[in-house]
């Protein structure tokens, strides 16, 4: 322990809630972790021992009563207010109302930590728990996996002293206390050994504690000892008795599965307990005997304990007490938040992705009642797209071309299909304005799916319903229209029903609703499925109730609304807009009002908030390297991990090599994506831009490249003969943060050139003109600029290939090509399905190398490649900015403004 390197840290889970129970199994919720220091075994027993102190104070504070109603709470949008936390008073001060009251059951409440919980049952994790809560366990344990006796304990403990000093030792010793010390609900965040990205993790190292402790306690994350809950009724796995429950979860919703890969690398599967983040909710309810003989049944919700009914009570109610279990699942692919994760990625994957199962069963889950599940299925529009953060009612910009979302597209709904079976598209957005045109794109690819036979002969059902205009003026009851519209196919899809633990029916497909976040419309549209569903499995057990009018079916729009809530803080940070009407089925104006904060608080969020969540979200994932936090340092943003930029720069270098190069007897030599200042002929202008460098045997092609159409939106042509020399060297363009100031990273090179007749400048306009005048001078600060990279020499110098004739070039302007290499190193934990290769080209190697290209090009290959071959003087290697230079130009403002966004951000 002594040994574990300083910056790892193990969340350890202090406090959990049950919140339902399936079968008798219960399901908890966490509700406070706290990060445990690995540095040291003195450092996490300290870190323990306040964690401990910090439960009994809350518990202390719970029983004064200080803590709110969950459900108050949750109308007035609540951080903590998911509605799933449904009673924190003590267990002894509950208070059962009256039969068949209109109040929400309680669940219970672990007011003890995980660790002293599971103790108690003795099993695995009461093991582990004991070792890690015992001074003698982990010393007990190690010399049980040494092989030691008891009597060898301080013979082990002197070999452990005396060989500290072997880092390798170390490493050996303490491997299997650091991963002992990650209980089977928490895990351990391991990584390779120290990286240049170490001081500046460390820097912003106690931001990321404190996301991933909001994060993991934000009553978001659900976990099961018994029950696999990231599998719907229908397709839970038959479990061995000795197959770890890990193996047999779906990893579609594993979401802590990177965290506990040491674990299960080392075969430790006793340690490992999946977590799901979503929404779990249940409430009991019952028919009212009193109405008992009334043409429609009373349906209100049983106040009883569900973890707390006794066997007496559980057969006295079983013939009018139901349970129903709501269960959301969100998707560990294209993870993250509203603006930074929108669309699809290459995989199909889409953001915002959630299945929510709804389960119906009665109170006693004997095996001979019928048990009912309905899945419904949310994910954003399956089309690559981005909007701005920056705005309140953002237009949805559509990236790449059809070809390439056709392709993601299919791929969507190939695994939509082969998960669910049919599919019916449910698509909320509006016809007219900013909306409309992604919405009539999702309209055409689908039309095209179908047309080409859909997949395995499934052809997806499309069903634009335009929510805002239906429904203006808040008549959100008019979603009705839009639930009569789909009710043959809802009726088609049925719902699987299980009787005796076999499936007696199964659901043939399944919903897919969307709006364009997936959030607030979605919500209503998916409860009156829900309730229609309900309302109809309802009757098959003898009950019949309209829950759009009976007034004691409240609990079911709440219980929809804690979970449009839910997801909505997981997306958004914030509540759902609408909630008012998901729980009442009413709408006015106070509602109006709590919308319009809920959504200037997203647009904080936005702006200020979610570029560093998204950045820890994706690290604790393992979707990036530490490497991510060196980037976020520098830009204040993150970039989306599931876009291959190697894919998508390669295809942009095909596409221009197609459309730029003219002639055809020209021969592509190589082509390279860069940095280049936006401005021509200049090596300051900010900001810099990610072009195309194409190289023929001919000339060099300078390519602006339109990265979200996929076309070119200009290109410069320079003749080879035109190129008087090329340096390469540190180009430091700024000098904010640690990585771009290393003159090592920052390299670039700069083509000099006199412009000729063969050079040519086109922008595409989309018209028949084209070609641009090359001849304009430059302004005296670029002069200024240009001069330092120029020998007065060069005016009599022979261009390659140019015979001669460099007089009649010499008295045209000189100008120059400026580019930067892009970082060789990438933040992702994956590129095309394997870890990154350590040994990437420097990025001063592939600067060297490409000025080699171009001499080869220049020269005919004269000089084998070598230095010694170059033409004298062609190529050199000179400063282009460099750090003092770079330091001098970057003014206070610049420096004040990072260190405000830095301060705010970061």
């Amino acid at each position: 322990m002594e040994s574990v390197r300083p910056n790892e840290y193990m969340p350890a889970l202090i406090r959990k809630q049950q919140v339902a129970q399936i079968r008798g199994c219960p399901i908890y919720v966490i509700t406070s972790v706290a990060l445990i220091p690995l540095s040291s075994q003195s450092d996490a027993e300290k870190a323990i021992e306040q964690s401990k102190r910090d439960a009994q104070r809350n518990t202390s504070d719970r029983a004064e009563g200080s803590l709110i109603d969950s459900r108050s709470s949750a109308d007035e949008g609540s951080y903590h207010s998911e509605g799933h936390v449904i009673d924190n008073s003590p267990e002894e001060s509950k208070a059962l109302a009256p039969p068949y009251s209109n109040t929400r059951p309680k669940l219970q409440e672990e007011d003890g930590s995980v660790a002293q919980n599971v103790m108690g049952r003795k099993g695995q994790y009461g093991r582990f728990a004991e070792r890690w809560f015992s001074k003698k366990g982990w010393t007990t344990e190690r010399r049980r996996v040494q092989g030691l006796s008891a009597g060898d304990m301080g013979k082990s403990e002197a070999i452990s002293r005396g060989q500290e000093g072997d880092p390798n030792q170390v490493e050996d010793g303490t491997e299997q206390d650091s991963k002992e010390t990650q209980t089977s609900e928490s895990s351990l965040s391991r990584r390779p050994g120290p990286s240049p990205t170490q001081n500046v993790t460390s820097t912003l190292l106690p931001k990321l504690l404190r996301t991933a402790k909001m994060l993991f306690a934000s009553r978001s994350f659900f976990y099961s000892y018994d029950y696999d809950i990231t599998r719907r009724l229908g397709s839970q796995m038959t479990k061995a008795s000795n197959l770890p429950l890990y193996k047999s979860v779906d990893p579609m919703f594993f979401w802590n599965h990177h965290l506990v890969l040491p674990f299960i690398e080392n075969g430790d599967h006793a340690y490992i307990l999946p977590l799901m983040q979503g929404f779990v909710g249940q409430r009991s309810f019952g028919v009212d005997p009193t109405f008992s003989e009334a043409p429609s049944g009373v349906i209100s919700e049983a106040p009883k304990d569900i973890m707390g009914i006794s066997e007496t009570q559980k057969r006295t109610k079983a013939a009018s007490s139901f349970l129903l279990t709501l269960i959301s699942r969100r998707s560990v692919k294209r993870p993250g938040l509203r603006y930074l994760r929108r669309g699809i990625d290459e995989e199909g994957h889409t953001a915002n992705s959630v299945e929510t199962e709804q389960i119906l069963s009665r109170a006693s889950w004997k095996s001979s009642d019928n048990i009912y599940s309905f899945t419904q299925f949310r994910g954003s529009i399956p089309l690559f797209f981005s909007q701005s953060p920056y705005a309140l009612k953002p237009i949805p910009i559509l990236q790449h071309g059809f070809e390439t979302n056709h392709a993601a597209f299919k791929r969507h709904f190939t695994n939509l299909i082969s998960r669910y079976g049919d599919i019916q598209i449910a698509l909320l957005v509006n016809k007219q304005g900013g909306e409309a045109e992604i919405g009539q794109q999702y309209e055409e690819h689908t039309k095209r799916l179908v047309a080409e036979g859909g997949i395995n002969g499934v052809r997806p059902d499309f069903e634009w319903f335009d929510f805002h205009a239906v429904c203006r003026g808040m008549r959100f009851e008019n979603v009705s229209v839009l639930v009569n519209t789909l009710s043959n196919m809802l009726d088609h899809y049925g719902t699987t029903v299980e009787v005796n633990r076999e499936i007696q029916k199964r659901q043939k497909g399944v919903l897919r609703i969307n709006c364009m976040d997936c959030l607030d419309r979605t919500n209503v549209v998916q409860s009156a499925c829900a309730s229609r569903t309900l309302e109809k499995q309802l009757k098959e057990e003898g009950v019949e109730v309209n829950f759009q009018t009976d007034t004691t079916t409240q609990w079911f729009n709440t219980l929809w609304a804690d979970n449009g809530d839910a997801v909505s803080k997981q997306y958004s940070s914030t509540a759902a807009l609408k909630g008012d009407y998901t729980r009442t089925r009413k709408r006015d104006y106070r509602g109006a009002l709590n919308d319009f904060g809920l959504t200037m608080s997203r647009y904080y969020n936005n702006i200020v908030n979610d570029y560093f969540s998204q950045a820890a979200i994706d690290y604790l994932l393992g979707n990036v390297t530490e490497q991510v936090f060196e980037e976020f340092e520098a830009d204040l943003m993150s970039n989306d991990p599931a876009i291959s930029m190697q894919k998508v720069r390669s295809n942009a270098i095909d596409t221009s090599s197609k459309i730029v190069i003219a002639e055809q007897r020209e021969d592509l030599f190589g082509g390279w994506t860069l940095l280049s200042p936006r401005e021509s002929n200049t090596v300051r202008t900010f900001p810099f831009e990610e072009v195309v460098l194409l190289l023929t045997d001919a000339a060099l092609y300078a390519v602006r490249f339109d990265w979200n159409l996929e076309k070119v939106s200009s290109f410069e042509r320079v003749d080879l003969r035109s190129v008087t020399g090329i340096i390469y060297g540190s180009y430091v363009t700024s000098t904010l943060t640690a990585f771009q100031t290393d003159e090592n990273t920052n390299v670039g090179l700069v083509i000099k050139y006199r412009p000729g007749k063969e050079d040519v400048v086109r922008v595409n306009t989309r018209s028949l003109s084209t070609a641009v005048q090359t001849d304009s001078e430059p302004d005296a600060t670029r002069t200024a600029a240009i001069a330092k990279l120029f020998d007065p020499s060069e005016l009599g110098r022979s261009s390659p290939q140019g015979h001669g004739k460099s007089s009649e070039r010499g008295s045209q302007s000189l100008k120059l090509l400026a580019f930067k290499a892009l970082p060789a190193r990438t933040s992702l934990a994956n590129v095309g399905g394997h870890k990154p290769d350590t040994a990437t080209v420097s990025e001063k190697d592939l600067v060297r190398g490409i000025c080699d290209d171009i001499r080869r090009a220049a020269y005919g290959g004269d000089g084998g490649g070598s230095d010694t071959g170059f033409e004298r003087g062609f190529v050199e290697e000179q400063e282009i900015i460099s750090l003092k230079e770079a330091r001098r130009s970057t003014g206070y403002l610049e420096q004040w403004g990072h260190e405000l966004k830095k301060l705010v951000w970061a």
